[in-house]
Parts: structure tokens; sequence; C-alpha cells
């Protein structure tokens, strides 16, 4: 009855959240009250547990995540975006404009949703494709596929911030940032070389174009909407010097102590810290922002920040509360026990999200649900080094791109601005994510043989 009551409490979240289309706030609320009842946890500890577990997540990560979009926020609103896309460009060259648009994607990705990123970058992927001669099809995969990779896989985006959070590693992001790249340069790999099966066709959505107006998210802008675009070093500035930062904080904080102990060391691992590296990224942001009214741009952009970040604060602290009460039921030690005789390790956690993801569509969701699902299960499934929680978070990032499809708004985000029909999207972009995900995790667990 033991597993009964936990896949029970899985397809309740399916079922509520692709069905019902309930928030998925109140989906792993109300999942950690039926966890409760199912494995008859204390009455009295049930809301103790609930409360600790949502503020416990938030307490150190919800800063970070708050940070971080408004940071994305910024650099999408004042074009900074379009100018990192287009240095990216001016760098590789036309010689390959399939791999050139995959770069551009996962670059920008990583401070931008991959939502926005595709729609601020549309008209740059069309221009290029019809001055290169190229299908504007191939150019859409390869610009999703690259958004997607880093968008799974690499902090300072939210879902891999909130599952590192889930698994333990809130103060070590550094290394979750050096492994995600890693594994995103073969995530985009496969998706580009998935993309150029389709340089010699052309979009078959005859009525797109009126169709596309309507997809576009609210406020989102394209890149005509840009009047005046920053310079590439002030567009790179709020994302390369926190993920630097962050990266030598991890150095610097090595148990073999590389730096020494002294006073630069201590510096760095502050300075490096993700909630002041990322607020140091906030502010360098604010220079991106012109006008005679700066103050009031600034305050305009933190409060459409605090906007878009609330619903993903409120998801990730609803992970926290579930996967706390997982914690304190039989659940963790039995499933140990049986997944280490079926010796599936890693495999374990990108299945699971990759259940979750394909059923619901939300890949922040299946990232936040799992990580807080898989937390009680690392030592069992052989993943309880820091290593180990970084690949774990690489392996639910692999099965939350698995697969996007007609429950993602990415997947109509991609579709529509693109001129593909439903049918042309899901054999070009579904079955690309397909593709990213099964690769990810193979190379994912090749990584576990060779440091594990």
């Amino acid at each position: 009855m033991i597993v009964f009551w936990l896949v029970l409490t899985i397809l309740f979240i399916i079922f509520a959240t692709a069905k019902l289309k309930w928030h998925p706030f109140l989906v792993l609320i109300l999942s950690a009250f039926l966890v409760a009842l199912f494995y008859q946890v204390p009455l009295d500890s049930v809301a103790k547990t609930i409360a600790d577990g949502f503020g416990g997540i938030l307490g150190y990560i919800g800063l970070v995540i708050v940070f971080g979009t408004i940071i994305g926020l910024i650099l999408e609103k004042t074009g900074a975006a379009i100018v990192m896309a287009e240095t990216v460009i001016n760098l590789l060259g036309p010689r390959f404009p399939t791999l050139t648009m995959s770069i551009v994607g996962a670059v920008v990705s990583i401070p931008v949703f991959c939502d926005s990123g595709f729609v601020i970058l549309n008209s740059l992927k069309e221009s290029l494709a019809e001055r290169l001669k190229v299908s504007s099809v191939a150019m859409s995969i390869a610009l999703a596929t690259g958004l997607y990779a880093t968008h799974t896989f690499v902090p300072p985006t939210p879902g891999p911030i909130a599952a590192a959070g889930n698994l333990g590693l809130e103060s070590n992001l550094g290394l979750v940032i050096m492994v995600g790249i890693v594994v995103t340069t073969v995530a985009v790999l496969a998706g580009w070389l998935w993309s150029n099966r389709f340089l010699n066709v052309e979009p078959d959505n005859i009525d797109a174009d009126n169709v596309a107006a309507v997809a576009l998210p609210a406020n989102m802008k394209s890149r005509e909407d840009y009047n005046k675009l920053p310079s590439a070093t002030m567009a790179f500035l709020p994302i390369i010097v926190p993920i630097v930062l962050i990266c030598l904080s991890s150095f610097a904080n090595f148990p073999t102590a590389p730096l020494g102990g002294g006073l630069m060391a201590e510096l760095l691992i502050f300075i490096g810290n993700p909630l002041t590296a990322l607020l140091i990224g906030l502010f360098l942001s604010f220079l991106l922002i012109e006008g005679n009214d700066k103050t009031q741009q600034v305050s305009d952009a933190i409060s459409q920040g605090l906007v878009v970040a609330a619903p993903i604060l409120l998801i990730t602290g609803a992970g926290g509360a579930f996967g706390a009460m997982l914690k304190v039921t039989p659940i963790g030690d039995y499933l140990g026990t049986t997944l280490s005789a079926l010796g599936l390790g890693i495999f374990m956690p990108f299945i699971v999200s990759a259940a979750l993801k394909t059923a619901q569509g939300s890949t922040t969701v299946a990232l936040v649900t799992t990580s807080a699902m898989v937390a009680p299960l690392l030592g069992q499934i052989g993943l309880d080094s820091e290593l180990g929680r970084v690949f774990c978070v690489m392996a639910i990032g692999a099965g939350a791109m698995t697969i996007s499809h007609a429950n993602d708004s990415f997947f109509w985000i991609v579709s529509q601005f693109s001129r593909m029909s439903v049918a042309q999207a899901y054999k070009a972009h579904s079955v690309a994510t397909g593709i990213q995900g099964v690769t990810s995790i193979i190379f994912i667990w090749l990584l576990t043989l060779v440091f594990i």
C-alpha cells in the first residue's frame, strides 16, 4: 500500500493540473495534505511540517528567484537580449546558421524565459533564415531547442534553482551551473542535429500569420519594438558577472581550499554567494534603463518582476511543503530499498520528471515536484554526494524537457510564430525535445559512471 498511495498522489497531481487546470500551487499543497492523510502522519504535526517545508525552501532560494526574474525581465524590456543574440551571430558568422541559432537560444535563455526568448528573437531568426536561404522551420527548431536546454539545466533560471534548493544545493549553485553548461552543450547539439533534418522543409500553416498575434503573451515585445539598444558589454554584464562570481565562490569553497583561508577567499565566497551575486547583477541591469524617469522605470521593472516571480515562488514553496511531508513518511526508505534492487539509479528521477512533464505540460512544475519527491531517496539510489545531487538535478531537468507538446505553452509559441501546423510542430518540435531529453540523460548517466 505504501507505493499505491504515492502513485495515487501522483495521479492526483497529473489529473488536477492537466485535466482540471488547477493552479500547481494549490495542487501541490493539497498533495501534501493527501500524503499526510494516506500515511497517517500525526495530525498535530501536519500544519507545521507543511509550513516549515514551504518557508524552508523559500528562505534562501526565494530571493535568488526574484532577483533572477527581475534581471531577465529588464534584459528583455531594454532589448539587451536582442543585443546578446546579435553579438553571438556576429561572432559565429553565417557558416552554420542553425548551429548559430541554437547557441543564440542557449545564451539568451539563461536570464530570459524560453517563451519570451523565442518571441523577442523571432524576427531576428526569420530575417537570418531569409538572408541565408535556410528553412525557417529548421531555424525555429534550432532556436527553440537552444532556448529549452538552458531553461531546464542552468541557473539562474527558476526551475533548476528550485530543484537545486530542494536537493540541498542552494549554497553550491556554482557547481550546478558548471555541470549544467556541460549537459546543455550536449542537449543543444542534439537539438541542432535534429533541426538539420528540416533544412528543406517549409512551414505548412498558411493561416499562422493571423494567429501569431493571438499567441503573443501580454506585454511581450518583438525586435521592432526597441528604439535604442544597449552595447554588447552592458547587455552581457548583468548575467555574466553573477555567473562568474558564483563559480569563483564555488571554487574558493572547495574542501581543498585552493585559495587558502585568507581575506580574498572570504570575500570571493561572500560576493559569489548566489544571493549577493544576483543582487550585484540586478544593480548592473539597472544601468541598461535609460530616460529621464529612470527611477520610475526601475521601480516599474521591480514591480513587474515581482508579479512574474510570484507564481514561481508559490509553486517552489508548495513543492518544498510537499517534499517535507514526503520526508516524514516511510515512503523514502521503502522506495529507496525497492529502487536500489531495480538498479534504476539516475534514471529514476528522469522517468518521474518526464512522466510529470509530458502529462501536465509545465517544466517548472516537473522540476519542483520531482526534486521534492526524490530528495528523501538520494541515499538509497546512490546520489547522496554533492556531485550526485547535482547530477540528480540534471536528470530531473532532462525529464522536464521530455516532451513539449500541446499542453505546454512553449509548444504553441514555437508552432504559431514559426507558422507550423500542429502536426508539423509535433514532428519537428516535440520530437526534438524528446531527443534532447533522452540524449541528455544518457550523457548524464555516463558522467555518473565516471565521477560517482
